[in-house]
């Protein structure tokens, strides 16, 4: 009998033996993120980031020169900006993509401090009103936009979350429960900037990441559910926004009101045809098209270098998201996974939101093209997003030579 236990419990244990051998280290990496990236930055990334953000100082330049001249007296004062923002930017993306990942996995807490404070100081006299809403905080020589930098946070801090508490992520009052209301208090101070459109781009957010996260279906149905209708309210209870509304549903009924930017942009679309009427000849940037160089520099893009140009631009963020995936999917420990994920889902979001607008599909916004608009904040936040995504691109060899 005790021979019989003791050939049982040995073959027990050479089975163990044989499954550790076979599962251990992959569980491990899964569990505990490397110490150190040592593999190589993916340059692919990189070099179509830089086409698209050469392609936006152009455009900058072009789209805001007549604006600048009649406002500043200097046509390249938007441009100079823009180049002073991008070189803080490559600094700032630099700083990712090197940082310790021990250090970006420190911030979660601390990143959701501080914005808070941010996007907080927006609702006191710090903030000037601009176009009726509060949404920058002026530092005399330039103004930030905190909400930008609040989307990285937010991820940072969903992705430790789905990450160390995935045996509780599919029950509702500790695992779906505490991401919402993070991400409802954000969205509740944008909605008194007023910043409708940002609080949608933040729900987006982090409707995304739950499905990445492993929450139950049931629990994102109800609250897809619960969002639609917050927001419909929240539309009807404004007159704005159901002017808004209405112009989007047919702009040509109000063409010198609500409608009157909409309609600019399907002028410059369709001015733009095929091949366009070349760079730095647009006629809706002259004072016709409001915000030309910011929201709506997609019109004036297909304006100047039509469709053609549309789709190189539109091939080379297919690019850059593909490139982005392919990081995404590669990370075997699951913070870094969804980390890169969300990062992804940031730039992702605010170009697929900005394309629908200048085209009609969607109802203005107020979202920039990710490094093509004219924007500070916008711009460092979204080349912070590709630096973090540099830094996990160089996990990928380090995954693959210690398993």
């Amino acid at each position: 009998m005790k021979s019989q236990h003791s050939s049982e419990s040995e073959a027990k244990k050479a089975e163990d033996s044989a499954l550790a051998k076979l599962t251990g280290e992959t569980q491990a990496s899964v569990a505990t993120p490397p110490k150190r990236a040592t593999g190589p930055f993916d340059w692919w990334l990189f070099t179509i980031m830089m086409t698209l953000l050469a392609i936006g100082l152009v455009m900058v330049l072009s789209a805001s020169s007549i604006v600048a001249e009649h406002t500043f007296h200097d046509k390249y004062h938007f441009f100079k900006r823009q180049l002073f923002y991008a070189l803080i930017g490559i600094i700032c993306l630099w700083g990712a993509a090197l940082a310790p990942r021990k250090l970006i996995y420190g911030l979660h807490y601390w990143a959701l401090l501080i914005t808070f404070v941010l996007l907080g100081l927006t609702l006191t006299p710090l903030a000037p009103t601009i176009n009726g809403a509060r949404r920058w905080i002026s530092l005399g020589f330039a103004s930030i936009q905190p909400m930008e930098f609040v989307k990285v946070a937010l991820v940072l801090y969903l992705a430790y979350f789905m990450s160390a508490k995935q045996d509780l992520v599919r029950t509702f009052w500790r695992g779906v429960f505490p991401p919402c209301l993070v991400t409802g208090l954000y969205c509740a101070i944008l909605l008194s900037q007023p910043d409708f459109g940002s609080a949608i781009v933040l729900a987006g957010i982090l409707f995304f990441m739950c499905i990445a996260g492993g929450i139950r279906w049931s629990y994102i149905a109800w609250s897809l559910v619960l969002g639609v209708a917050s927001m419909a309210l929240l539309a009807i209870s404004a007159p704005y926004r159901m002017e808004r509304l209405k112009a989007f549903l047919d702009p040509f009924k109000d063409p010198s009101g609500a409608g009157y930017q909409l309609i600019q942009s399907f002028y410059a679309l369709a001015s733009g045809g095929v091949f366009g009427v070349g760079v730095g000849a647009s006629q809706q940037k002259m004072f016709y098209l409001p915000e030309a160089h910011n929201d709506f520099i997609m019109s004036v893009i297909g304006e100047e270098m039509g469709l053609c140009g549309i789709t190189i631009i539109m091939l080379l963020f297919a690019c850059l998201f593909w490139r982005c995936f392919r990081i995404v999917l590669r990370q075997k420990d699951m913070r870094a996974r969804l980390s890169a994920f969300g990062l992804t889902a940031i730039i992702a979001i605010g170009a697929l939101i900005n394309l629908a607008v200048v085209m009609g599909m969607l109802p203005p916004k107020g979202v920039a093209m990710p490094l093509l608009s004219y924007g500070g904040s916008n711009l460092i936040a979204t080349m912070i997003c590709i630096g973090l995504i540099l830094h996990f691109s160089r996990t990928e060899d380090v995954c693959r030579t210690s398993s």
